[in-house]
């Protein structure tokens, strides 16, 4: 049976993707995403309800006067309405939809719901007045309601990096969608290199970063910057999975960021699509066509094929992930590039995630501040203000900040210099401490409650068989109680990126015949990541195990110490009752704690408050001699009662 997908038929019948889906739901129809397929007897039964609903709504116009007159109860849903008229709900709600209106079943109804559904089912509803008023108001503002601390969330546009190998065809790929999508709707339009470019496609917007490379993806997030919302992944049809492929998708795995992957170079004659997709899956990226859940595209960013289709489920995974901001609150947002012009002074491309930035406002990054003398967006044209998702290229700073820094707006220049001294101040006593990130000796003590601890690794080796069989042997040694996660392996030496990667993740470096270059040892010590080397394959799997076992929570265990027998009771003034024992095998501790059994029952537990040696206070006893003891809080005690000495000890646990 064929089969059609949910935004294909949406496509087809002049729906959103997202008015389709509650359609097929209260239909019953059970469909996950806009990339969920049905089968063409539902499509068509969908096609033909929605063509009905059109022609009732028509011959509505030619029917007679006569309406029959329905009661409708104060707070009645879509539902309810539907039910009072005899039909079911999908049919109002359809009904609804037809007139411009998605709204779902279980929706009140108000002046407007009702007047639609009197037309196209030819009834007349009576509501009382006070339910009338109510759902009036409802109707001027049924989902605009305020909510507190500036919660007025407004979808924005999905902001896009593309990641891939050196000649995939990511600068091809940007510069294909610049020329025809970002200038093809003004004449002689100009597209501005400010770092981000923001296009048009079906009346949306979608950004576009210019990052250079996963590296700078992964510094800015490393920075506890989190800028983009997807991931285009590309990688050539002819050339396959490269190591900078795995690195960059590593990258964004690590990020938690959706991946949509663009196939480039479909139109060369050697190309093989299929087997990308095969290579990708055997990293985790299952196409969806496969039964996967990764979006996969076959493009030419050297013709133009497939772009439209790319753009198209960058959408869908945008709508999925119900991207969205508030424009009201105070701007924030993050530096994306910046430089020093000599006509201009410092100048920043930021891009602004919450909050609308205007020309005046007095902004604040990690290292900088000033006032907006003007913001100029990707087309060179000058912005009075910028709102969510908006990038643009800023003049005012007093100085250049660095890429990565976020920026948030501020009451006044007072406020902005005495915050930045502020920081400035910070830095300096920080300047000695370099911030730690995790260790294998650190493992235990940065373990959270509760929580399955896990070992982040970066493993780097000479040769891809060393890695396999290392990866293989690592594995081993995971238990439920505690994880191994590889958040990138590779053949070669240890470099930047790695670091970068290790740093933004809390990852551990693992290498294995390889070194790090000067570069990647000075940033390591930079950002306090811990690389460990090695050339014996043995050492490198003990030393993990070793950290694990440290991660594993200890068994308490109870060590007997001594038992002692009480020969005789002596009534002390003003101290109470006194045991006189023997030691009978062991030693009796003072800190220790102590139970007392008669006949082979224990009649209580609790701990020393002397123990002594004739008049003196000892810290021990051994078998063999004789002293005096009292116990905290416990004066019931009898000759011939056995005091037995125990301690609770931490036995460390190992893998089995």
């Amino acid at each position: 049976m064929s089969k059609i997908r949910v935004y294909e038929l949406a496509k087809m019948l002049g729906l959103s993707n997202k008015d389709l889906m509650q359609i097929l739901e209260d239909l019953g129809v059970d469909v996950k995403t806009h990339m969920s397929s049905i089968d063409a007897e539902t499509a068509q039964i969908i096609e033909e309800s929605l063509g009905e609903s059109k022609a009732k709504d028509k011959s509505s116009d030619v029917k007679g006067k006569d309406k029959k007159t329905v009661n409708v109860p104060p707070g009645s849903s879509v539902s309810d309405v539907a039910k009072l008229l005899g039909i079911k709900p999908a049919d109002a709600v359809k009904a609804l939809l037809e007139a411009g209106k998605m709204i779902p079943a279980g929706a009140a109804v108000n002046k407007e719901i009702l007047d639609i559904l009197s037309e196209v089912f030819d009834t007349e509803f009576v509501v009382a007045d006070s339910a009338q008023k109510e759902q009036e108001k409802g109707k001027v503002e049924p989902q605009r309601k305020k909510q507190p601390e500036g919660k007025n969330l407004q979808p924005r546009a999905p902001i896009v990096t593309v990641m891939g190998h050196v000649d995939h065809g990511k600068t091809s790929l940007l510069d294909y969608v610049r020329k025809t999508k970002v200038t093809e709707r003004e004449a002689g339009g100009i597209t501005q290199h400010i770092g981000a470019s923001t296009l048009e496609y079906n009346g949306r917007k979608i950004v576009f970063l210019d990052t250079p490379g996963h590296e700078a993806f992964t510094s800015m997030r490393a920075r506890g910057a989190q800028v983009t919302d997807i991931v285009i992944l590309v990688v050539a049809a002819d050339d396959g999975v490269m190591p900078q492929t795995v690195e960059a998708l590593n990258h964004a795995k690590a990020s938690g960021v959706p991946i949509v992957v663009a196939v480039n170079k479909i139109d060369k004659p050697e190309a093989r699509p299929d087997r990308v997709r095969q290579q990708l899956s055997e990293h985790g990226l299952i196409p969806e066509e496969w039964g996967g859940d990764t979006i996969f595209v076959d493009i030419s960013a050297k013709t133009g094929v497939g772009i439209d289709q790319l753009l198209e489920m960058v959408l869908l995974v945008a709508d999925m992930n119900e991207l969205k901001a508030d424009p009201t609150v105070d701007p924030r947002g993050v530096i994306i590039e910046a430089k020093l012009d000599r006509g201009k002074g410092p100048v920043a491309t930021v891009i602004v995630q919450e909050g609308t930035l205007k020309v005046g406002n007095i902004l604040v990054s990690e290292s900088s501040w000033g006032k907006v003398r003007a913001m100029i967006d990707d087309r060179g044209h000058n912005l009075k203000e910028a709102g969510p998702s908006t990038p643009v290229e800023i003049l005012g700073f007093n100085d250049v900040p660095s890429p990565g820094e976020t920026f948030k707006v501020v009451g006044s220049e007072k406020e902005a210099r005495a915050l930045i001294d502020q920081i400035k101040q910070e830095e300096k006593a920080a300047a000695s401490k370099t911030e730690r990130h995790m260790t294998l000796e650190e493992l235990y003590g940065k373990m959270a409650e509760g929580e399955t601890p896990t070992l982040r690794l970066v493993l780097k080796c000479d040769v891809q068989g060393s890695l396999e069989a290392l990866k293989g042997s690592l594995r081993k040694l995971e238990t439920e109680e505690v994880e191994i996660q590889f958040i990138h392996e590779g053949v070669g030496r240890i470099s930047e990126s790695d670091v970068m990667l290790a740093s933004a993740s809390d990852a551990i470096i693992i290498g294995f015949n390889v070194r790090p270059d000067s570069k990647a040892k000075k940033l390591a010590e930079a950002e306090g990541i811990q690389i460990r080397l090695y050339d014996v394959i043995y050492d490198l799997i003990d030393d993990v195990k070793s950290a694990l076992e440290g991660m594993l929570a200890p068994t308490l265990k109870e060590k007997t110490l001594g038992q002692a027998e009480i020969r005789a009771v002596f009534k002390v003034p003003k101290v109470g009752k006194v045991a006189g024992c023997y030691v009978l095998e062991g030693v009796i501790r003072r800190n220790a704690k102590v139970r007392l059994i008669r006949d082979g029952i224990v009649i209580w537990n609790g701990s020393l408050d002397t123990l002594k040696r004739f008049k003196d206070d000892v810290r021990e006893v051994a078998a063999g001699y004789e002293c005096g003891m009292s116990f905290t809080n416990f004066q019931d005690f009898n000759e011939g009662d056995i005091v037995e000495a125990y301690e609770i000890v931490e036995e460390k646990r190992t893998l089995e």
